[in-house]
């Protein structure tokens, strides 16, 4: 019932593409959009080529981006604002809400840290400009410490994995897959998680050339997109076993990732405005960005029924 339900949601965008045969050049994140998409069916009869491209992080997504070479991409808030900060040509046109619990900063199994407090003068790894690196400082903020309190090593996924791993720094601060990863196959610990410190906000990003010269293919793909997450809530057991197959990673790791994580997407509202808002104003209060953003006039509410039909 719900696929016969989600297929006709999908129906009238792609009656709107038959005639033509474009190309929507779109980046990934490790098994986010294509894996999801993929596994609820919802990526056959598309009437125009999706040309995906995988990146470890948002920031090298949205250097592609900036660059031309993607049209759309599934990024944080927090280096969403970054590169907005930048003057890269993006806007927001859809939000993915989940819970908080998978960003956090891990420590060792061993590890004698055991809450916040003891990392006082230690080094942390995340991405610059990372929702990982978000979370540090809001950490830091909440506990009224200085940036200097802490040492954090920038460092790309794969870099922060390996010093990670030799002990060369004391904890990371990252994100899903990577926590559920660290927490069911190595042991590692969440000291924290960004419950009451972050939104928990990611965005569907586009090129602005894009949104208006490839509406109707971003409204179809949206919408799929949503049919896509709204299918994995009622089929998470189904999802995180091809979601698995998909990765080469066990069944177990995805498990841990969507049962807590409910990741649905949502219109561009005020709600999602004021969030974003929350992100610009931290990164601005900590010198991250130069300029005080107003977060109105880096989204595009114009995909919302998209989203809100296809959600069912």
């Amino acid at each position: 019932m719900i696929r016969l339900m989600l297929a006709g949601a999908l129906l009238f965008g792609s009656l709107e593409l038959a005639a033509a045969q474009t190309t929507l050049r779109v980046g990934d994140q490790k098994g986010n959009a294509q894996a999801v998409m993929e596994a609820a069916g919802v990526l056959k009869d598309i009437p125009y080529k999706i040309e995906w491209k995988e990146f470890p992080a948002a920031a090298p997504l949205l250097e592609a981006l900036s660059a031309g070479a993607i049209e759309t991409g599934l990024v944080g808030d927090a280096p969403f604002t970054f590169a907005a900060a930048s003057g890269a040509p993006v806007k927001a046109i859809a939000a993915i809400r989940q819970t908080r619990e998978g960003l956090a900063i891990l420590v060792p199994e061993t590890s004698p840290i055991k809450s916040f407090a003891d990392l006082r003068g230690k080094k942390i790894a995340t991405g610059r400009g990372s929702i990982g690196h978000q979370l540090i400082l809001a950490a830091l903020e909440k506990n009224g410490w200085a940036a200097s309190d802490v040492q954090i090593a920038f460092l790309a996924p794969s870099d922060a994995k390996i010093a990670y791993t030799q002990g060369s720094v004391d904890a990371w601060s990252t994100w899903e897959p990577y926590v559920s990863q660290e927490e069911v196959l190595f042991k590692s610990r969440r000291i924290i998680n960004s419950e009451g410190l972050t939104p928990g906000l990611s965005f569907q990003v586009a090129r602005p050339d894009a949104i208006r010269d490839k509406r109707a293919e971003l409204t179809d793909f949206i919408r799929r997109l949503t049919a896509a997450r709204a299918w994995s809530l009622n089929n998470i057991d189904s999802y995180a076993a091809t979601w698995g197959r998909l990765m080469n990673i066990p069944t177990a790791v995805p498990l841990n990732w969507l049962s807590r994580a409910k990741i649905r997407i949502a219109p561009i509202d005020d709600g999602v405005v004021a969030d974003e808002q929350s992100t610009i104003d931290l990164y601005f209060r900590w010198g991250l960005i130069k300029q005080k953003l107003d977060a109105a006039e880096i989204v595009d509410r114009s995909f919302a029924d998209a989203i809100a039909k296809a959600g069912l």
